[in-house]
This record gives structure tokens, sequence and C-alpha cells, in this order.
């Protein structure tokens, strides 16, 4: 199985997604984006984009990848992995699907002042972001058109992330 965590930057999907993996047995944590950092690293550079996800093979290879994972090590991948653009999603869940892979989506949420909170604050990438920044509206008009449909919905707005993990770690066991 794989507990898909998505969301905008600052929603709390990496340190939840450590906190998830420790309430559910045999679990591991894939994060997606290295499979995108691999194909940045190709030389010469594949064309030019704000986002690797954008490149077609990134998305296969993610499947691909979670695939041969749990072929591999059985038990449940956690994926913390932002994914805005609808026709990404679908090609990403269609091709677990293919592979008889179930898929428990969640969209962590959180109000935008409370992003923008976090971002700020942010000790990682630094505060202020402007890659997290950039990444508020699409996250909104997709929350608002397709996403919170597609997805179990925990605002974390109010949420510790360990609260957070609690409720995703319950809904998958339950």
């Amino acid at each position: 199985m794989i507990v898909w965590l998505n969301g905008t930057h600052g929603a709390g999907k990496t340190t939840t997604s450590e906190l998830v993996q420790k309430l559910i047995p045999d679990s591991r944590v894939f994060d997606a984006e290295k499979v995108g950092e691999t194909l940045m690293d190709i030389t010469p550079a594949l064309p030019a984009t704000d986002n690797f996800q954008h490149w077609p093979p990134w998305r296969p290879l993610a499947v691909e990848t979670a695939r041969r994972v749990l072929d591999y090590a059985g038990g449940t991948l956690v994926v913390p992995m932002t994914v805005l653009v609808e026709e990404y999603w679908r090609e990403i869940s269609s091709g677990l699907a293919q592979h008889g892979i179930p898929v428990r989506h969640f969209v962590l949420h959180a109000d935008q002042d409370t992003l923008r909170r976090r971002i700020a604050g942010d000790t990682v990438l630094g505060p202020n972001s402007p890659f997290r920044l950039k990444y508020l509206e699409p996250y909104t008009e997709a929350a608002r058109t397709w996403l919170h449909g597609e997805a179990e919905v925990v605002d974390t707005t109010h949420l510790t992330p360990a609260q957070a993990a609690q409720q995703i770690a319950e809904a998958v066991k339950s």
C-alpha cells in the first residue's frame, strides 16, 4: 500500500511522513523528489523547467520506483510529495493501480496565513523561500477544483505534526 501525503509546501508533509512511518508497522518513507533530483543531474541537462514534475519521465519513474521498492521490501510506502497538476496525479494513481497497488491519498491542508507563517520560519530552505511561496496559489486552485475531492483532507492548521500523523495512521489502519 502507498500512503500519499499531498499538499503544498509548509503543510507539514515531510515531518508528518516521518511520524506516520513510525505509527504504521512495516512502513518506509519514499521521497519521490529524489527521482526528480536524479533527472536534474542528467548532463547535458533535460529541457529547462521550473519543476521536474513537468518532465514526462518523472511520473512513470516515480511509479516504477515505488512499485519496485514494494516488490522488494513489501509493507507500506509513505510518500510525502506535492502533486498539484490533476493530469499528473491521474497518471501516477492510474500507474500504481495498474500494478495493483492501493493508494490512500491524503492532503495536508492549512490556511494561507498558517502556510505563510510556516514558510517564513522555515529553517531548511530558509525563511520566505520564493520556491515555496510560488506554490501557494496553485495549491489553492488545485484544492478548489479537484485535489480536495480526490483525497482525505487533514487540516493541519491547528494540529501538531504528531496529531496529524496519528489521524492519518488511524485512518489507514481502520
